[in-house]
């Protein structure tokens, strides 16, 4: 186990109705003008929307609401959200929506405590040195952005999407309501599901021995996510499945599975380039398509882990090492299906022709060092593509 230092200062209101207290919540800190970022209309049709305004009413909180967050948000949207947090005073960002409207929401506060193209933050060649806080009312169990240090950004100018991590995008607290998630489609829902779990294991997978803590909670996340997604399937307003998809959205991305590790989140490396060329590619659709085809490209080199993994998540017992390993990553293949995921890159529309100009930019046209299990250079990558578009 590596030294490690953790924090998780989110406070998180859970249950049914929590998000209904917002005015309150945000009055007991003080809080005196909020924005409240969204995506598209469903809060609105939802009556999400107006909880929440009169609720802040109700308490005498000043607001200012700005919508549009796309999936895969982009940095010139969020920079006009930065210029009306300047102008209008506000002193909270709320974001109501999944984790497009909060890694948007993110991105505007730091941009509104910083006089600079935030762009720079996002690749690397810089820090944030302040930012207004961040807030939450969850929709979507996905990202885990409502807990977590990360945030991603989308340049629509250059094709490019890219994260960073910062203490100051982790939300000051977070609302989760599971109902709020009974009308998503199953498509949103089967996206989440892919999401949480690449989370985990791109955490569990990394070649970080002796962190067994570690791994018997992600595997408990993991398992409770596969559970989820089958009961999910039939019975979509079921509250307990929601709630424990919900919070397991959190745990994966909060790094509690990723203390003592060393660890790169190598299929979101691969997924980020595929929805930032291809705006149209949910970002779970594009996990569940790469992260099958990388597992199978590299697990004789660690059969160890994944034969693990397919003993505890998919009851596979016979065979060698290798064996487990191979017919284990078949069984992953086989949920996203059951799910209604794409596996292959021709289902996402990401032509051949993609794939140098995809993996040239991932490894930042050969300076960017990438390794996980293995190192990764052009040939590596396009190899991977090729794996995930195979008929």
């Amino acid at each position: 186990m590596k030294n490690f230092t953790y924090y998780t200062p989110t406070k998180v209101f859970f249950g049914k109705g929590e998000y209904k207290r917002i005015g309150e919540i945000v009055k007991s800190y003080g809080f005196q003008k909020v924005m409240i970022h969204y995506g598209g209309g469903s809060i609105i049709k939802s009556g999400l929307y107006d909880t929440v305004t009169k609720a802040l009413d109700a308490e005498g909180i000043a607001w200012v609401a700005f919508g549009g967050a796309q999936p895969n948000p982009t940095l010139d949207h969020a920079t006009k959200g930065m210029k009306i947090c300047v102008e209008e005073g506000v002193d909270l960002v709320l974001a109501v929506g999944g984790g497009s409207a909060i890694d948007s929401a993110k991105h505007i506060a730091v941009g509104a405590k910083n006089d600079c193209d935030t762009w720079r933050f996002a690749m690397k060649q810089g820090a944030p040195v302040d930012a207004l806080p961040v807030a939450t009312i969850l929709t979507l169990a996905a990202t885990g952005s409502e807990m977590s240090a990360s945030a991603v950004i989308t340049n629509s100018e250059l094709g490019l999407k890219r994260g960073y991590n910062s203490e100051f995008h982790r939300p000051l607290f977070s609302i989760m309501s599971p109902e709020l998630t009974y009308t998503l489609p199953p498509y949103q829902t089967a996206c989440g599901v892919v999401d949480i779990m690449m989370h985990t294991l791109e955490r569990y997978l990394a070649k970080t021995d002796n962190v067994m803590i570690a791994d018997q909670v992600a595997e408990a996340v993991l398992r409770t996510t596969i559970h989820a997604g089958n009961v999910l399937l039939e019975e979509p307003e079921n509250y307990e499945a929601r709630a424990n998809l919900m919070w397991a959205g959190s745990l994966s991305h909060n790094d509690l599975t990723g203390v003592g590790r060393d660890y790169v989140m190598i299929s979101h490396q691969f997924e980020h380039e595929m929805s930032g060329m291809f705006p149209a590619v949910a970002h779970g659709a594009g996990l569940a398509v790469v992260f099958p085809a990388w597992a199978k490209y590299v697990y004789k080199v660690a059969p160890a882990r994944f034969a693990r993994l397919a003993e505890v998540l998919w009851g596979i017992t016979e065979g060698s090492e290798e064996e487990k390993a191979y017919q284990g990553i078949l069984a992953f293949e086989a949920y996203f299906k059951k799910l209604g995921m794409p596996t292959r890159m021709y289902e996402l529309d990401i032509p051949e022709e993609s794939f140098i100009k995809m993996a040239e930019s991932c490894i930042g046209n050969a300076t960017k060092v990438l390794e996980a299990i293995i190192p990764y250079g052009v040939k590596e990558i396009c190899d991977i593509f090729a794996l995930a578009n195979e008929k």
